[in-house]
């Protein structure tokens, strides 16, 4: 891998994604030690291309492959679905970047998938382990022996207590409550607020305090 020619000591990064999530991911990388930003990828909305983000430039998703061998991809979708964009990416050849903010505490026993994004002041306790491309926003707690599934989005200042398990594709609102133990299945939406005492069948929606089912989820979460 080349590297920055900004910063000679950081590795290149493209960021796949340009809406606002996007952008909040950009500020990420400014603090980080290990990567510089080169490119904004897109894969939704060919007229993006047109003009720069954050100064920097936006690419249509074909033309992204001559990158693939000298800069690594984080995906910047803030919801399940940018499974999508990152298996255009890696079908391009793409090494997929670790982004944790200096700011976070991660335990050394823990460990972290490729794609992954911890925010600022998330705490991934002992022995956790953490799916490829899941985001672990702002503030998030996650407790010893937890497991994450791949491309599940844990929204800021949710509190997941130790030994759960998350299933693939599932999505953590903003605040939510995992009791110790509970299992969650894949594709599942916990929403903002809920505090979740009891396990979750997959692709199930739940809410509230205790949280209850909602409803049944179709093919996407």
């Amino acid at each position: 891998m080349s590297r920055s020619l900004e910063d000679p000591g950081k590795h290149k990064l493209i960021i796949l994604g340009t809406r606002t999530f996007a952008e909040e991911v950009a500020d990420l990388v400014s603090d980080s030690d290990e990567y510089a930003l080169e490119a904004f990828g897109e894969n939704w909305e060919r007229e993006r291309c047109g003009r720069p983000l954050l100064g920097r430039p936006v690419i249509w998703v074909d033309d992204l492959a001559p990158l693939a061998a000298t800069h690594y991809a984080v995906c910047a979708i803030g919801t399940p679905q940018r499974s999508r964009f990152v298996d255009q990416a890696a079908r391009l050849g793409f090494r997929f970047a670790i982004l944790r903010h200096p700011a976070a505490r991660v335990s050394r026993t823990a460990g972290l998938g490729g794609g992954s994004i911890v925010s600022v002041a998330a705490v991934i306790a002992a022995h956790a382990v953490i799916g490829d491309h899941v985001i672990v926003n702002r503030g998030t707690l996650i407790g010893h022996h937890t497991r994450v599934g791949d491309f599940t989005t844990i929204s800021p200042g949710a509190n997941v207590a130790g030994s759960v398990e998350i299933g693939a594709g599932s999505y953590i609102g903003i605040g939510a409550v995992i009791s110790d133990h509970v299992k969650i299945g894949a594709g599942c939406v916990v929403t903002a607020g809920a505090v979740v005492i009891a396990d979750v069948p997959d692709r199930t929606q739940v809410g509230g305090v205790p949280a209850r089912a909602l409803r049944t989820l179709g093919g996407d979460a």
